[in-house]
This record gives C-alpha cells, sequence and structure tokens, in this order.
C-alpha cells in the first residue's frame, strides 16, 4: 500500500494554501503535480550537463546524450518495448496521435478505407482520423457508448475491415477502463492498426505494449510527474520504419546534398531539431519515482479514491455523475453536474476553499454531447498525493454549495 503522507512531503506544492485555506488538488487529470526528486533531477542537469545531444563530442556533450537517450531506454523498459529505437519523443500526446496521423495514417488511408474511433475520445484522438478521413474521402465510424460510459458491444463490428482503430486506454471523463486487450486483438485480426491513447492509463496503472498487442501507444509525461513539453510515442518498429517524416531538417536526416535527402535511423528519424532533453531528464526522474512505489500499489490506491468518490459524490442527491458505477472499472476521477448550478459556479465556489478541480468539457465535446451535458461538467481527478479525506472535505464542500445555491 501507498505511504501518501511519505509521499506528500516530496511535494512541496501541497503545502500552498489558496484563500487561506490548504490546498486539495484534485485536477490531476489535466496535470500532475511534480515531486521534488524530478525538479531536483532537471535542476541539476542544467547546472552540471546542460548542452546539445547527438552533435558534439565534447564532455557535456556526450553526457547530455547519455541522459537523454538513457530516457529512452527507461521509457521503452517502463511500457515493455522490445527495443529502445520504437520510442520517439514529442512534445506531448496531441502531438504523438498527430504523427501516426500524419506519417501513418496519410500514406496507408485511401478513398473508402474506414478509420474506426470512439465517442469517449479526447479531442486529441477524435479530430485527428476526423479530418484525415474527410481529407482521404474515408469512411469515419464512431462506436457509441451505453449509459454506464462503456462501449457498446454490438457496435465493435464496426471494427471490421476498418484501416485505423483509434480509441482510449481510459476515459478522461468517464473513467471507464477498456479492456485494451481485447480491443487491440480485434483490430488484429480485422486487419487494422491500432492506436492507444494512453495519457490517462499509463500514469496510474501497469503498461505493457507487448501484452498488450498495440500497434501504437501515445502518452505524456506531465500527467505522471514529468515536466511539460515530453510526449512518448510508442510504435511497432515494423510500422515506424515504414513511415514517412513529416517534420524535416537537423539530426532526422542521414545525409543531404542538392538532390536528394536520406532519413536518419530509428527513432532519429522522427525527431527533428533540438530535443526536450531537460524534459527527458524529468521524465526519467518520474518514472523511477513511480517504479519505487510500484504500478500495482498506485492502482490499489486509485481505485480506493474511486471508490470513495463515488461514495460520498456519486451517493449525493442532488448530484448526478457520469461513468461506470463499479469502482474497479473505472480511474480515480469523477465527472458529475449539480442540476441547476453551472459548473463554472461549482468551480469557482470550490476555489474559495482552496480545492482544484476541472470544469468544462475536458477536451471531449462530442462525448459531452452524447451523455447530454453540451455545457460541460466538473470533474475531480486524483492522483497519488490525494487522501480519503480530501474526497471527504470535496464532498462536504459540495454539499454547502448545493444548501446555498438550490434553496
Amino acid at each position: 500500500m501507498l505511504d501518501v503522507e511519505k509521499i506528500r512531503r516530496d511535494f512541496p506544492i501541497l503545502e500552498r494554501k489558496i484563500n487561506n485555506k490548504k490546498l486539495i488538488y484534485l485536477d490531476s487529470t489535466a496535470t500532475s503535480q511534480r515531486p521534488k526528486q524530478v525538479t531536483e533531477a532537471v535542476m541539476k542537469f542544467e547546472e552540471t550537463k546542460n548542452a546539445n545531444v547527438a552533435r558534439s563530442i565534447h564532455t557535456l556533450a556526450e553526457e547530455a546524450t547519455g541522459e537523454y537517450e538513457g530516457a529512452r531506454e527507461k521509457t521503452a523498459e517502463f511500457i515493455n518495448a522490445k527495443e529502445s529505437r520504437e520510442i520517439i519523443f514529442t512534445r506531448n500526446t496531441t502531438e504523438s496521435l498527430n504523427v501516426i496521423m500524419r506519417c501513418w495514417g496519410e500514406k496507408f488511408v485511401k478513398e473508402g478505407d474506414r478509420v474506426v474511433t470512439t465517442i469517449m475520445e479526447h479531442h486529441s484522438n477524435f479530430v485527428p482520423w476526423q479530418q484525415l478521413a474527410k481529407r482521404k474521402k474515408a469512411e469515419f465510424e464512431v462506436i457509441d457508448i451505453d449509459d454506464e460510459g462503456k462501449l457498446k458491444e454490438d457496435e465493435l463490428d464496426k471494427i471490421k475491415g476498418a484501416k485505423i482503430f483509434a480509441f482510449s486506454a481510459t476515459s478522461n471523463v468517464l473513467g471507464t477502463i477498456n479492456d485494451v486487450k481485447k480491443l487491440c486483438k480485434i483490430a488484429k485480426e480485422e486487419g487494422a492498426v491500432s492506436v492507444v491513447d494512453g495519457a490517462q492509463s499509463v500514469p496510474g496503472m501497469l503498461t505493457d505494449v507487448q501484452d498488450m498487442g498495440c500497434d501504437f501507444l501515445a502518452f505524456s509525461g506531465h500527467k505522471m510527474l514529468a515536466p511539460f513539453g515530453i510526449g512518448v510515442l510508442y510504435g511497432r518498429r515494423e510500422l515506424l520504419e515504414e513511415m514517412e517524416p513529416f517534420l524535416y531538417g537537423s539530426e532526422m536526416v542521414k545525409k543531404v546534398d542538392k538532390e536528394t535527402a536520406v532519413w536518419n535511423d530509428l527513432p532519429l528519424k522522427f525527431e527533428a531539431g533540438t530535443p526536450p532533453v531537460d524534459e527527458a531528464v524529468g521524465l526519467t526522474a518520474a518514472i523511477d519515482y513511480l517504479t519505487g512505489i510500484g504500478m500495482e500499489n498506485i492502482r490499489k490506491h486509485e481505485e480506493e479514491l474511486a471508490g470513495r468518490l463515488l461514495e460520498k459524490i456519486g451517493g449525493t442527491e442532488s448530484i448526478r455523475y457520469f461513468g461506470p458505477k463499479i469502482a474497479k472499472e473505472r480511474t480515480g476521477l469523477l465527472a458529475f453536474e449539480i442540476e441547476g448550478i453551472h459548473p463554472h459556479d461549482i468551480a469557482a465556489l470550490l476555489d474559495e476553499e482552496g480545492i482544484a478541480i476541472r470544469t468544462g468539457h475536458h477536451c471531449a465535446m462530442p462525448l459531452h454531447l452524447r451523455i447530454g451535458m453540451p455545457g460541460g461538467t466538473n470533474r475531480a481527478g486524483t492522483y497519488i498525493y490525494n487522501t480519503i479525506e480530501e474526497i471527504d472535505y470535496l464532498a462536504e464542500a459540495l454539499g454547502k454549495i448545493i444548501k446555498m445555491l438550490k434553496r
């Protein structure tokens, strides 16, 4: 089990007071906080090894390159990729997904092909495929959800004959945990390339791309304790080899003359320009921190917090929540509404109590339209440093808001 109080001591920001109230940070679904081990690792690199990578042969450059490539190896190990060259560093999950769309989708999707995604997707895993289908005059299919926020089993046959099937491992609104292994197996059997958005799943549960059987996986460092500005694109080597880059220049070329250019080997082929070296150092430290705790322990803690959210928030008569009703079937977030009260008003009043949550569409407007919430929802998102007591305090604060605004 997690020693949450010990973990909390590693996060100085949690000592802040907001409106003279102790900060209760429940917006980790948007971005996690950083432990001092991560910020110190980045600072140490900047103070002792700062240099550009894969270019010069002086000591600092060699050390910086070692740190950067070490981050790649660490990331490959963290998700159990076959080899580190299958790890491409990007800026974020969105860029990773767009690299797949541009470099694989543009090359292989043809007119009349079928591109499939789901209604629960973040815009980053919905809009790229929607727009690709329009440009290519391909069919665009969207798998619906049931009333509990799970993918409809009878719509999975939409994957049949598809060229691409893009879906989230877990929903950033519903908290739904999809059966990634099953969905990737269906995609493989139907000849579709599987693209998994792991932005919400990788930070909180064990990830094994070989066991999952996915073709591509995308996730971000900033949702798993690392700095902003680094994302990860995992791709099976065979697919990455046949893809064409869409960013040109710097170290992504092996040879250039007046007439031609030859692309560099993986993974450099997809990493044009100066890479996010500081952020990669931070990602290494973040992975070390998470693995030190144990991903299984993190998932157990998340499940415990999810159960408390369902009990204390979901069990309130005036509150309607969205997603699965069982903690084991969801992540540690809860999107909800209080009828008659605008989400922004709720978030503003909670902020007065020192409670930070997310409000709006959470970059998932098609899903909000599907669940009948065009004006958005509120979302409380937990992580390793949150406690049961904080959930209880949130419930008390919401109770006060309901009494105040629903007289």
